[in-house]
Parts: C-alpha cells; sequence; structure tokens
C-alpha cells in the first residue's frame, strides 16, 4: 500500500512535518526489506545520543521467517495477530550497568528510546513504518533472546515494513488504524514559574 492515509495531525507549533508523519499502523505488508534497508534503520539508531556515550541499546532482529516466527512467539495474542506479519521485527534492549565500572546506568532506558525514535523517524525516510509494543510476554522474550534480567533490560518489541490494506486487520483493529492525536502542547511542556506539582492521576498543571 503506497498511498498515505488522510492525517489529521495538526501541530501547535511549526514543526517539521516528520514528527507528524510517523505513527505507527498494525496493517503491514510481508514485502521483504532490503538488506540495505535494514542496515539503514540501525544505522540511525547507532547515532542516537546517550550518557556518556554508552550507547547501552541493543536491536536483536529478525528478518527471516525461521527467526520472525521466534520473535512472533514472545508476542502476546493481541499483537501476533498483525505483528506477525510485518517482514522485520526486533526487540530493543538496553544493559542496565555501565560497562566500565559497573555502576548501574539509571539513564539507559531514556537512551534506547532514543535511539527507536531515530529507527522510527529513519523508517519514514525509506517509505516505511516501525510500530513498538509493549505487548510482549516478558520471561518468554529474555528466554528466546538468551539474555540475563540482571544485565539487560527488555523494554519493547518492534515490527518494521510497509503498509498494506487495513482490511487484512481483525475488525476490532480496523477503526484505530489511522495516526492519532496527542495531548494538548501546555499539557506536557510548563514553565518552571507556573509548575505545580501534580497528583499521581493528573499531568502537568500550571498554576492560575
Amino acid at each position: 500500500m503506497n498511498g498515505k492515509p488522510a492525517n489529521p495531525r495538526v501541530a501547535d507549533w511549526d514543526i517539521d512535518s516528520q514528527f507528524l508523519d510517523r505513527w505507527s499502523p498494525r496493517a503491514f505488508s510481508e514485502e521483504p526489506l532490503s538488506e540495505r534497508e535494514i542496515h539503514t534503520l540501525f544505522e540511525a539508531a547507532r547515532w542516537a545520543p546517550s550518557c556518556y556515550n554508552e550507547q547501552p541499546w541493543l536491536f536483536v532482529y529478525a528478518a527471516d521467517e525461521a527467526g520472525r516466527r521466534r520473535l512472533c512467539a514472545c508476542l502476546v495474542p493481541k499483537n501476533q495477530a498483525w505483528a506477525c506479519r510485518a517482514p522485520l521485527l526486533c526487540f530493543v534492549l538496553s544493559r542496565r550497568r555501565f560497562r566500565a565500572g559497573g555502576r548501574e546506568n539509571r539513564h539507559a532506558a531514556f537512551d534506547a528510546g532514543a535511539a527507536w525514535m531515530a529507527l522510527a523517524l529513519q523508517a519514514r525516510r525509506l517509505g516505511l513504518y516501525a510500530h513498538a509494543m509493549a505487548g510482549f510476554r516478558l520471561e518468554e522474550a529474555y528466554r528466546t533472546l538468551g539474555v540475563s534480567p540482571e544485565e539487560w533490560h527488555v523494554l519493547a518489541a518492534v515490527a518494521v515494513g510497509r503498509r498494506a490494506d487495513p482490511s487484512l486487520l481483525p475488525e476490532d483493529l480496523k477503526a484505530i488504524e489511522a495516526p492519532n492525536a496527542r495531548k494538548p502542547h501546555a499539557e506536557v511542556a510548563v514553565a518552571l514559574e507556573r509548575w505545580t506539582a501534580p497528583t499521581d492521576r493528573e499531568g502537568p498543571a500550571a498554576a492560575p
């Protein structure tokens, strides 16, 4: 599917269109990615910033059928229903400790998130889409990847590919196969002089 879906997103301020163009579809074509496309995605992720340039992220991916089946088996059934069609599946991990000295790296997941965003934006430059998932079985992922929970944090699964027609999706997912909205600008960024701490169930609030 090469046509762009209707994109209702409108920014409050003038930003580059790449941020509105990036979204997370579920209807993927099974068309394989080229080796060049795959390596370009992870090259973009490689250049993400990180604390002390530690680069604590790791992407474990599969583009072959057998490998994708193994990674797909880690997903929860609702995600298996669509993500297993994608020609590239991967898991995003972060190393829990700094390699030098072994201190806990409490910034590792933050840095891995930056690498993921770089991959997602690069995917759109290639005409691809990336959809990150929290819906996977954590213990199964650790077993499949063969990493230690003491050393690594398995953060997310990701499906990458070209869009396909939403008719391929289960009925309950067809209705939400479109770019979604965001909170108002004022709810995610507040000047310090107007800041009041939110309660556990509230977002940031500006003082009157």
